[in-house]
């Protein structure tokens, strides 16, 4: 038996198909402006200045994300830099505060874990990926000969094949970043990482294409998550899907079952519009497993069965 809560009501025997069908009907008449009265406060900032959206809306964000989806970490708001001056007040530099270093997937760890903002710049980093991909050096020949993927990639021409194309910020263009929990930020992110496991990322990808349809195209990389999940929704200013690396796992704790949606502020009132039509009509805990034979068809499954030809639903 399912059982789905909608509007203090539980109703028994509804099948996810079903509900799909009632919810289709009440979101011809629930328009997203006021699917919640606090998601109104947010101005739409497709293709505008990420400045239109309040700090206070982006930790509201955070904060429903993680509830709203049962996630397990926070979400991350992440702002490029081009000089010290613009870190944020109460922002921890690793080495000058601490005397320490991290890779940057750890620093992800850090914020999405135990709550801590942290400005990141080349002293700071313990990883070579980033320092490179992030444009903070010039690209070392030996790097795009190939030389630090041999131990992955057999071929010598095509790991240097790898390395050429390898997602790169221009170099000098930002000097470090700062990334903390999206629901404590104070300052305006560019870029939101949610580490999530799939059935999460499912519902965060349903609430992204509620709008207009949108989907998230990615090349899905083994190595190299901290470029990843940063460098090529900067570029193209466009949602990205990322698969923790070795490194995340191994130094970072990354989970068996995580992956990495990231964000670009362009894109993020858009998915919580989503989220927060699909919370009000069918929310993330509204997805049951249901193994049922000849469960309850839609009309309009049953017109396409009639259609082919197909068994009819029994009476």
């Amino acid at each position: 038996m399912i059982i789905m809560k909608s509007d203090e009501v539980i109703q028994k025997g509804i099948t996810r198909r079903d509900f799909i069908k009632k919810a289709a009907v009440a979101g011809a008449v629930v328009t997203t402006s006021n699917v919640l009265a606090d998601s109104a406060q947010a101005e739409n900032i497709q293709g505008g200045d990420q400045m239109a959206i309040p700090t206070a809306t982006f930790n509201k964000y955070g904060i429903d994300l993680e509830k709203m989806l049962f996630l397990r970490t926070y979400p991350i708001a992440i702002k490029m830099l081009k000089t010290e001056s613009e870190i944020p007040k109460g922002a921890i530099r690793p080495k000058k505060d601490r005397g320490e270093h991290y890779a940057v997937c750890q620093a992800f760890a850090l914020a999405r874990r135990q709550g801590m903002t942290l400005a990141m710049f080349i002293e700071d980093h313990w990883c070579f990926e980033p320092i490179i991909s992030y444009g903070l050096v010039e690209t070392p020949q030996d790097y795009l000969d190939g030389f630090t993927n041999l131990f992955f990639i057999a071929d010598k021409e095509a790991a240097a094949k790898h390395a050429r194309e390898m997602t790169r910020l221009p170099v000098g263009k930002y000097a470090g970043m700062v990334l903390g929990p999206l629901k404590t930020a104070n300052f305006v992110p560019d870029l939101t990482m949610i580490y999530s496991n799939t059935a999460q990322l499912r519902h965060l990808l349903l609430s992204l294409r509620y709008l207009n349809g949108t989907q998230v195209t990615s090349t899905i990389d083994p190595i190299g998550s901290c470029v990843h999940s940063v460098v090529p929704s900067l570029l193209n200013d466009e949602c990205q899907i990322t698969v923790p690396d070795p490194g995340d796992f191994e130094r970072a704790g990354a989970q068996d079952d995580e992956m990495i949606l990231t964000v670009p502020t362009r894109r993020l009132k858009e998915l919580m519009d989503g989220v927060y039509h699909f919370e009000k009509v069918m929310g993330f805990r509204n997805f049951n497993y249901s193994v049922q034979p000849d469960f309850q068809q839609p009309p309009f499954y049953q017109e396409y069965f009639k259609k082919w030809g197909l068994d009819a639903p029994k009476e």
